[in-house]
């Protein structure tokens, strides 16, 4: 094993889990909805590269997350950990497939469509922290309201925590306009999905 492929090994084995901000919500519940975030593993042949399904979802109503997203993981770049962000037809038939995985069983690869400008870079700025944002260039565009808005977003994540904010600004004027007033998502790991990863699951 290199050490190229141990590093990407680890960084998604640490992406790979179950994530809850319920102790955020608890204290504050004013500002912070409980959320639900999952992040699985895809069987190798799906993509036949290694990637992940995404489900985020408020805890009372698990099924119907409002983002999913299919991610392809690429080979180590000059120290930057990409993840590519892909959509999907009929959403609605993997809803739930955080909790329940064997839902993905009926993804359709054919049905993929990149997300262009969407994917996160990472990079690890110690050992098992990983801090990401939406690749460079301001590609990233998410309607609202309406109008076009490009994503801001910001990840950081380890073995036991992952922390999250996006944003939307304004293209002309580099303006924000929606996202969270009162900082960061502060998700806790409540479950690991990555134990079974290795080599033959990185392979392209």
């Amino acid at each position: 094993m290199t050490s190229e492929s141990q590093a990407l090994l680890n960084f998604a084995k640490t992406l790979s889990g179950h994530y809850s901000n319920q102790n955020q919500a608890q204290e504050n519940p004013k500002d912070f909805a409980h959320i639900n975030i999952f992040f699985r593993p895809l069987p190798w042949e799906i993509l036949k590269s290694p990637g992940f399904y995404s489900e985020q979802s408020y805890d009372h109503d698990p099924w119907r997350p409002y983002r999913q997203g299919i991610h392809r993981l690429k080979p180590l770049q000059d120290g930057v950990f990409i993840v590519e962000n892909f959509g999907f037809a009929d959403p609605i038939r993997l809803a739930g497939a955080g909790q329940r995985p064997e839902l993905l069983n009926s993804l359709n690869p054919e049905s993929i469509t990149p997300r262009c400008g969407c994917g996160m870079h990472f990079r690890e700025i110690e050992g098992g922290h990983y801090r990401g944002e939406v690749e460079p260039g301001k590609k990233c565009l998410v309607p609202r309201d309406g109008k076009l808005t490009y994503l801001v977003s910001e990840v950081d994540v380890n073995d036991t925590d992952w922390i999250s904010r996006d944003r939307g600004f304004d293209p002309d004027s580099d303006e924000q306009r929606w996202g969270s007033e009162h900082g960061p998502l502060r998700f806790k790991r409540q479950a690991y999905f990555g134990g079974h990863l290795d080599l033959e699951w990185l392979k392209w």
